[in-house]
C-alpha cells in the first residue's frame, strides 16, 4: 500500500510500551507521518486526565480520541474539543440492572475533566496517582459522563463483557482493554470506530486511505473500520484473528517499523 493520509493507534499495549513509555524510535516514527502531511490520531480508552504525559512525550503532535470514542482531545493545546456523553437517567438504568445481577460490581466515572469512584472501586496504579472524587452510589449517576466503569473482583473479562453487553446492550456500548474483569461502558453507539469516522469526514479522509493499529477487544470496532488494520504481536486473541496483519510487539516498536516503511 502507499502512505496513508490517516493513521490511527491505539496507546497502551499498542503504541506504548509496558512501561508506559514512548520510545524515541515510535516519537520519531510519528513525527514522520505529520511530516508527510498525514493526520495522526491517537485512539484511546484513557481518559484526557491520563494524556499529558503522552502528548508530551510526542511533543503534541495530533489529535487523540479518548475514553474509546467519547470525547475527541487536542493534544496541541491539552482541550477536550468534542463530546458524546451517557445521560444521567441511562446511568441510572444501567447501574441498576448490573447491581441486580452481578452483587460484587463496583463502579466509577470518568467525566470530560476527573472522575469519581465508589469508596470500594480498586484503583489503578495511574488512578491512585490522581485526585479522584470519592461518593456515594447514587451519585454516581447524577451527572453525565463519558465513561461508566464496572469492576468484578474475580470473574474473566471476556465472560463479564458477555454478560454485560446481554443486560445492558441496548442502553450502553461495553467493552472491555484492561485485563482484569473491567468493563467500560461508553454512549450507545458511540466507539473508537465512530469517533474516528467523523474525525476522517472532516479531514476529507476516506476509510481506505487509513491505517489503524491496536492490541484489545475495544480497538476492534477501529480495525474494521480502518482500510488496513494491524495488531501487535501481544495483542488479544480475538484482535489477532480480526485484523489484516500482524507486526511487532509493542515492547518492540511494532507500530513504529510499520511506519518505517510507509513513511520513508
Amino acid at each position: 500500500m502507499g502512505s496513508p493520509r490517516l493513521v490511527a493507534t491505539d496507546l497502551d499495549g499498542t503504541a506504548l510500551r509496558s512501561d508506559g513509555t514512548v520510545s524515541d524510535r515510535t516519537v520519531a516514527a510519528f513525527a514522520r507521518v505529520e511530516e508527510a502531511g498525514a493526520t495522526l490520531v491517537f485512539v484511546t480508552g484513557r481518559p484526557p486526565r491520563w494524556m499529558r504525559p503522552v502528548a508530551g512525550a510526542v511533543r503534541h503532535r495530533g489529535l487523540a480520541i479518548c475514553a474509546n470514542g467519547a470525547l475527541v482531545y487536542d493534544l496541541h493545546t491539552e482541550r477536550v474539543v468534542q463530546s458524546r456523553l451517557i445521560t444521567p437517567d441511562i446511568l441510572e438504568e444501567v447501574v441498576g440492572r448490573l447491581r441486580a445481577e452481578f452483587s460484587e460490581l463496583t463502579f466509577s466515572v470518568e467525566y470530560e475533566g476527573g472522575y469519581a469512584h465508589e469508596s470500594s472501586f480498586r484503583l489503578d496504579r495511574a488512578d491512585s496517582r490522581t485526585a479522584g472524587l470519592l461518593v456515594e452510589a447514587a451519585a454516581l449517576t447524577e451527572r453525565p459522563c463519558a465513561k461508566l466503569l464496572a469492576l468484578h473482583p474475580r470473574m474473566d473479562p471476556d465472560v463479564l463483557n458477555d454478560a454485560v453487553c446481554e443486560l445492558v446492550g441496548d442502553l450502553v456500548t461495553p467493552t472491555h482493554s484492561s485485563g482484569r474483569a473491567l468493563i467500560e461502558m461508553s454512549a450507545r453507539g458511540v466507539t473508537k470506530a465512530t469517533a474516528l469516522a467523523a474525525l476522517a469526514e472532516t479531514q476529507d479522509v476516506v476509510r481506505t486511505d487509513s491505517i489503524a493499529f491496536g492490541d484489545m477487544p475495544n480497538d476492534l470496532p477501529m480495525l474494521h473500520w480502518a482500510g488496513t488494520s494491524y495488531a501487535v504481536a501481544n495483542a488479544h486473541a480475538e484482535v489477532l484473528a480480526a485484523v489484516d496483519h500482524v507486526t511487532a510487539a509493542n515492547d518492540d516498536d511494532g507500530v513504529a517499523e510499520v511506519l518505517e516503511g510507509l513513511y520513508r
